[in-house]
């Protein structure tokens, strides 16, 4: 359900905050403070956040990225000639077929970092069907325990979970989906955080990460994930949102710009 991409990044928001989260003004991501792993949140529609995290990743100047919209398969397809080539690129990643917006906002970042290793942590859609019915630990594998899959959730973050994929999918999801859906985010959380750690093993990092909002909070996101499976790794988490929030989010540094143009994305829905 790609079409639901911005809801499930706003909901994310609205089911917990963090103390001590700092804003920041979009001048100030030329000087981030460092870390090992600098996860870069954005709404994926929104051309002023992947400008944003071009911005960033050029200032940092990554020893690998890990996107969230790319399968390792595809990611092993990038090659030195195709690093310059913006039409190549798009189509050795066939990513009209993707789902994922234009590809147009998503390549300057692969432009500000001509030398940094690629990597890609997207599951297929299988696997994360099944984590919906068999749960994430079972998907994950071997290594799950590490990664804190083995470990149920509080009451209080299941109930906020699975009220944050209502509302990210227009209030129109059974609620006998709802656990299972929150086990599918569990595992894009932890995979994301295991492309993390292979990226840290090959290239000794920094690392930057794009990936959604809610992939990017640090309460239950991959950083939580990636804490559990490497706890002496630094992070530093970047969340872009469209208006002012109310309490802090669930970032260590937040920027606010301005919403992209879009239809109600529940317009479609029938909804009681």
């Amino acid at each position: 359900m790609r079409h639901l991409f911005l809801i499930g990044a706003l909901a994310a928001l609205v089911t917990g905050n963090a103390a001590g989260a700092d804003q920041i003004d979009p001048a100030a991501l030329v000087s981030l403070p460092p870390a090992d792993v600098v996860i870069l949140g954005e709404v994926h529609d929104n051309p002023a956040h992947h400008a944003n995290q071009a911005t960033a990743v050029a200032a940092l100047g990554p020893a690998a990225l890990v996107f969230e919209m790319l399968t390792p398969d595809q990611a092993a397809r990038v090659t030195p000639d195709l690093r310059a080539d913006a039409k190549g690129l798009a189509e050795a990643f066939e990513w009209e077929a993707s789902g994922w917006p234009d590809f147009a906002m998503y390549y300057p970042i692969f432009a500000a970092a001509p030398e940094a290793a690629i990597l890609g942590a997207a599951l297929p859609r299988d696997a994360v069907r099944r984590a919906v019915t068999d749960g994430a630990a079972a998907v994950f594998g071997p290594d799950a325990a590490d990664y804190g899959l083995a470990d149920p959730l509080p009451d209080d973050q299941q109930a906020q979970r699975e009220a944050g994929q209502m509302a990210a999918h227009c209030n129109a999801l059974p609620e006998t989906l709802l656990g299972g859906m929150v086990e599918a985010q569990r595992l894009r959380d932890a995979a994301l955080a295991r492309a993390v750690v292979q990226a840290l093993d090959d290239t000794g990092g920094p690392v930057a990460v794009i990936t959604g909002n809610g992939h990017a909070r640090i309460d239950w996101g991959l950083a939580h994930a990636l804490t559990r499976a490497a706890p002496d790794v630094t992070l530093l988490s970047l969340g872009q949102l469209e208006s002012v929030p109310e309490g802090a989010p669930p970032y260590d540094l937040w920027l606010v710009t301005d919403p992209a143009p879009r239809e109600d994305p529940c317009a479609g829905f029938a909804v009681d």
